[in-house]
């Protein structure tokens, strides 16, 4: 264990809720001494094993730099009491408002806590970094800041269904809410209290489904932390661009608060709960990796950005426009996006879209010629298009590569828009990359990207008149960090990491593995994460963990698509003779009027059945 400026203590408690629930929470706390600010992180995912290890690393380190550092799982989950989104179901996105009255009450608990100084700090990664911003603007007079990290937005993509993310966390928050809670903690009240949430589960596969893109309320300082190629970076620019305290950090990070950006979450906290004067406030708003280096950016949208216009008849030209007809006609096959990568990086190789030229072969793509001079990108790409008069809606599907001199295509952003008149505007998601000279760049349009998005009902493609459509590119100037100070950061002294014990399965799955059945004409996909295996925490709970995710679909076929993911996690505590498994499927399909799902759920205990049920649900499409 590093030496850090103060000693600390570790316990765990039962957080008292109005209604009588009691939420289990573990706090790191220094010993003695005046009261000192608190840091809340809210979340779902289990503190006893699913994020024991990350816990054990971070929070302990605030706790020494002078914090307390207090760790809470929502209701019903982990060995947290009540049922898991009590009164209505799973929440329907993240920020439910039971989770958020809940969370109120943990905060006002922490507050009037002896050992705080009133002063509280939000801390959250994905779901739970959308739920802190959320808890934040309820609570602004207790709360002095928010630090999120890779923010979890909605389930849509350019008014897109997204299949690539959507039913996998839907597994995953049907499993986790079905995990019971660990005897070691609650003794014999853990089986009435597993079977009382079983009975209570429903999956808000409705809510999912029908809900587009969610807003969340910025009302305390944030510092936002995200990974290029994160979803969340796109919301990360606009936070900066809405609130004058925020301030971000994008690195080359997978999803996750990256351990490296720590010390700043630190400086974060000193300045706006201890009131010291740590230099914040006069950091750039963005700082920001780009490809070789990191820069700094002093406001949001930078003055050192400009937004550049390239014609698509102009800048950049496709090959095919017919001569008696401007308009060039986008239709692609069904399997179009098989190499799209992953929604959601967790920094796995077979996570990172490959060589694009396939993809740009099942495209229309629009060239530039050589770049004479290196470009460099920062911010939000669009694509302005004029589009044939149609009042059908279609799915314009639009990527920025960087194709080198030797023709390798390097995946640069992209963008999905459900379009249903002659004008759209096509979002790209925020990047960050130098395209050296000599390279070209291609802007490739698609009518389908599966299975990031579910492909429209009836692809029959459309047509785009390149003479009246623009894309514009935020182009950073190359001269902008001349002068500029360096942007550096400190390495922290972590205290070792927890001792788990991970045993990986003999025989591995590939992680991505795709496969192209000729004669049916089928594409299937099975993504298997390279996290799965079985891992044996000090205490002796063992955590099994299996997941597998599949995609199929025909070629010329929307209709036939499908997604399902089988998600297993078994528990153990070899000393008590517990052994329990939750088994969880999510199917999900579509006809040419509704999304169909099945979800289905197995509970044992000591290998016998305690527990199933299955729920079926069809939803409107709406477009």
């Amino acid at each position: 264990m590093p030496s850090y400026p103060f000693h600390t203590t570790r316990e765990d408690v039962r957080i008292p809720l109005p209604d009588g629930t009691e939420l289990a929470a573990r706090v790191w706390r220094p010993v003695g001494g005046e009261p000192v600010p608190a840091l809340l992180e809210y979340s779902a995912d289990r503190l006893g094993d699913r994020t024991a290890a990350e816990d054990a690393r971070r929070h302990p380190w605030y706790a020494g730099h002078g914090y307390a550092a207090v760790r809470v799982d929502t209701r019903g989950h982990g060995n947290s009491g009540g049922l898991p989104g009590e009164p209505g179901g799973l929440p329907g996105e993240p920020g439910d408002e039971q989770e958020l009255a809940d969370g109120t009450a943990v905060i006002d608990w922490i507050a009037r806590r002896p050992w705080c100084s009133g002063r509280v700090g939000l801390l959250g990664v994905g779901a739970a970094g959308t739920t802190a911003l959320r808890l934040a603007a309820r609570v602004p007079d207790t709360v002095g800041a928010a630090v999120t990290a890779c923010p979890q937005g909605g389930h849509r993509l350019g008014g897109a269904l997204l299949a690539a993310d959507l039913h996998t966390r839907l597994t995953a928050l049907v499993a986790d809410a079905a995990l019971p809670p660990d005897p070691l903690r609650l003794g014999d009240a853990w089986r009435p209290g597993w079977l009382a949430r079983l009975e209570s589960l429903e999956p808000p596969v409705d809510a999912w489904l029908a809900a587009g893109d969610t807003t969340v309320p910025v009302s305390v300082p944030v510092l936002a932390v995200a990974g290029w190629g994160d979803p969340s970076c796109s919301f990360v620019l606009r936070l900066l661009s809405e609130s004058p305290t925020a301030r971000a950090l994008i690195g080359p990070w997978p999803h996750g608060l990256p351990e490296a950006a720590l010390p700043e979450t630190l400086r974060w906290w000193d300045h706006w709960l201890r009131g010291v004067d740590t230099g914040v406030a006069k950091e750039p708003a963005l700082r920001s990796w780009i490809s070789t280096r990191w820069t700094g950016d002093e406001a949001w949208p930078s003055p050192d950005v400009r937004e550049i216009h390239w014609n698509l008849d102009g800048q950049l030209r496709t090959a095919g426009t017919a001569s008696d007809d401007r308009y060039v006609h986008v239709r692609s096959p069904q399997h179009t996006g098989l190499n799209a990568g992953a929604y959601v990086s967790h920094g796995r190789a077979a996570e990172q879209p490959p060589d694009q030229r396939e993809e740009d072969g099942r495209s229309v793509c629009f060239d530039s010629q050589p770049l004479p001079e290196p470009v460099e990108l920062l911010g939000i790409p669009v694509a302005r298009l004029r589009l044939r008069s149609d009042s059908r809606p279609v799915q314009v599907v639009a990527r920025l590569c960087a194709v080198g001199p030797d023709g390798d295509s390097t995946l640069l952003t992209r963008g999905v828009l459900t379009a249903a008149g002659p004008d759209a505007e096509v979002e790209l998601a925020a990047c960050a990359a130098t395209v050296p000279a000599g390279h070209r760049l291609r802007l490739a349009f698609s009518s389908v990207y599966w299975p990031w998005v579910w492909p429209p009902a009836d692809d029959t493609g459309y047509a785009l008149d390149p003479s009246h459509s623009t894309l514009s590119l935020p182009v950073r100037h190359l001269a902008a960090d001349v002068g500029a100070p360096p942007v550096t950061f400190e390495t922290p002294s972590l205290p070792d990491p927890l001792a788990v014990h991970l045993t990986e399965p003999l025989t591995a799955r590939p992680e991505h593995l795709t496969v192209h059945d000729i004669g049916r004409h089928e594409w299937r996909t099975e993504l298997s994460p390279a996290t799965d295996g079985t891992r044996t925490h000090p205490d002796g709970l063992v955590r099994d963990e299996h997941t597998v995710t599949a995609y199929r679909i025909l070629t010329g076929a929307p209709l036939s698509a499908q997604a399902r993911t089988d998600h297993t996690v078994r528990l153990e505590r070899p000393d008590l003779g517990w052994d329990v498994t939750v088994q969880t499927r999510t199917q999900l399909r579509c006809d040419a009027e509704h999304f169909i799902s099945l979800v289905q759920l197995r509970a044992l205990e000591a290998g016998s059945v305690v527990f199933t049920r299955e729920w079926q649900h069809r939803v409107a499409r709406g477009n």
